[in-house]
């Protein structure tokens, strides 16, 4: 018993107390040997990664499988079945542990992640609907945007729009481990895989950017709780008409909430926030998302970009063009220059047409017409025709 209690992790303080007998007692029994030797089980290949498995499990409670992948790394080339007996064992006995609730400085960090709501129809098609969420770790002043568009340009621009509802940025954002942020999440962050667009977005702004631990929660419980609240106080029971009718209800709901007085701080995170010394968003110029697709002009003169069709000048018909999204602007580029501008269109089915783009275009073709039919006509003398009567 007293070494199956050892081989769980125990200490020998631990096991004294539990059997009711002294530590000596536990060193004397863990150092004899077995009366009979051939009873004794044979190494098994997971012994030398035991010490490992306990310290996976202690600090971040993660998976058999995902202890499986670390372990593999490190050699083990075991079967999957004994790791998971002895994980399961480990668990068993592990204490349930107790939370610290960390608390922030003024502006050094904010929290941010989506939760999911659902479906919603949009332009006859059926989309699943998110809410993007932050919150400020010190003031616990909240912002939410929902949308059906969680591409990492679009996650850029939702975190543009939430740092002018607050009126500056954080010097840190902690994340959970979201593909717009991180592409391949290790154990250690710094040996993490991170977006590229994203972190390009966050170094222009000098932001650092923090992943929690994996399987571990509760190191953002500030966010989490504020998607249950989003979920349990203002979704529940309403009725909405549209994605932009549900951001409007939700403005006026988040101008409630954050006058109200948080049950953590007992105080009103609109006053907190005069105390956040967040960084200002003038010290830098604004970030310009971008976004680009290759597309071809057809034959009306017109592009296809999200459902909607945009106005090109027709002497581009047929060519090859380059769409760059950039701040709610649709931009036609061909040949390395912007031949066209649009503001972008929401929903789909819908047309921009610019009437520039066409001026021209009939005169030109009544003249392409003439110099065709004008060379298929025979030019004869009238003496000829006089002939034929």
């Amino acid at each position: 018993m007293i070494r199956n209690m050892r081989e769980k992790g125990m200490s020998i303080k631990s096991i004294a107390r539990e059997l009711s007998i002294s530590r000596n007692s536990v060193r004397k029994y863990l150092k004899s040997e077995p009366k009979n030797k051939q009873n004794r089980k044979r190494g098994s290949k997971l012994d030398p990664y035991r010490e490992k498995i306990r310290e996976l499990i202690n600090k971040h409670n993660l998976s058999s499988v995902r202890i499986l992948e670390e372990i593999r790394k490190m050699g083990y080339d075991g079967g999957y079945t004994i790791l998971k007996e002895y994980c399961h064992e480990l668990r068993k006995d592990r204490r349930i542990q107790a939370v610290y609730r960390y608390e922030t400085d003024p502006g050094k960090q904010s929290q941010v992640d989506f939760g999911e709501f659902g479906y919603i129809d949009i332009d006859g098609k059926h989309r699943k609907l998110y809410a993007f969420s932050t919150i400020l770790g010190y003031s616990r002043m909240r912002y939410v945007e929902f949308t059906t568009d969680i591409s990492t340009e679009n996650v850029i621009r939702m975190h543009i729009n939430a740092f002018s509802f607050y009126g500056g940025f954080t010097d840190t954002i902690l994340y959970d481990n979201m593909k717009q942020v991180v592409i391949d999440r290790k154990l250690k962050a710094s040996e993490s895989r991170f977006n590229p667009k994203f972190m390009d977005f966050a170094e222009y702004y000098g932001i650092v950017i923090r992943l929690c631990y994996p399987y571990r929660p509760e190191t953002k419980g500030k966010i989490e709780n504020t998607i249950k609240y989003v979920r349990n106080n203002f979704w529940s029971g309403r009725t909405f008409e549209s994605l932009s009718d549900i951001n409007v209800q939700c403005r006026e709901w988040l101008k409630k909430v954050n006058s109200q007085i948080h049950g953590t701080t007992h105080e009103v995170p609109l006053q907190r926030l005069k105390d956040e010394t967040l960084n200002p968003l003038s010290s830098v110029p604004a970030y310009m998302t971008r976004k680009e697709e290759i597309r071809k002009v057809s034959r009306d003169c017109y592009v296809s970009y999200k459902g909607n069709r945009y106005s090109v000048p027709w002497k581009y018909a047929g060519r090859e063009c380059r769409i760059i999204e950039e701040s709610a602007l649709v931009k036609i580029e061909i040949d390395s220059s912007i031949v066209a501008e649009h503001s972008l269109i929401p929903g789909t089915g819908r047309i921009s047409r610019k009437k520039e783009h066409f001026e021209g275009l009939l005169k030109a073709i009544r003249e392409e017409n003439s110099a065709v039919y004008g060379q298929m006509v025979e030019t004869r003398d009238l003496k000829r025709y006089e002939e034929v009567s």
